[in-house]
């Protein structure tokens, strides 16, 4: 059974047994705008919570994309490089960045449920 938590920077995790999916909500592809390109990691790069674990260029603005857990970057989302739109068209499934081998798995336990995150986006337009 999989699972999808929220962080309050705005990224999204689907846990599914170790390996968790990571990309930017709903709520940040429309802030930023029409994206235009995405930096991803290299695989088999460490990476620990709140590294930056990959850049988004939009018309509007550079963000970086924290990592939201601790572990190994095991596969990156290729389709980005000739299609960075796709994180404008499906933010929480096509446009997913990065799929990371957990190393840490109690810090899950820190990010918001759907729920938690709705009502904390609710708060701040």
């Amino acid at each position: 059974m999989s699972t999808v938590k929220f962080t309050e920077d705005h990224e999204w995790v689907l846990i599914d047994g170790d390996v968790a999916t990571i990309g930017i909500t709903n709520y940040a592809q429309e802030q930023l705008g029409d994206v235009v390109f995405v930096e991803l990691p290299e695989v088999g790069r460490e990476v620990a919570k709140g590294d930056e674990a990959a850049v988004v260029e939009s018309v509007k603005a550079a963000s970086e994309v924290y990592a939201p857990v601790t572990g190994e970057i095991v596969e990156i989302n290729d389709a980005l490089d000739e299609t960075p739109a796709k994180v404008n068209e499906d933010a929480q499934g096509a446009g997913w960045f990065v799929k990371m081998k957990l190393s840490n798995t109690g810090e899950l336990e820190e990010l918001m449920d759907e729920a938690a995150y709705n009502t904390f986006t609710a708060g701040l337009d």
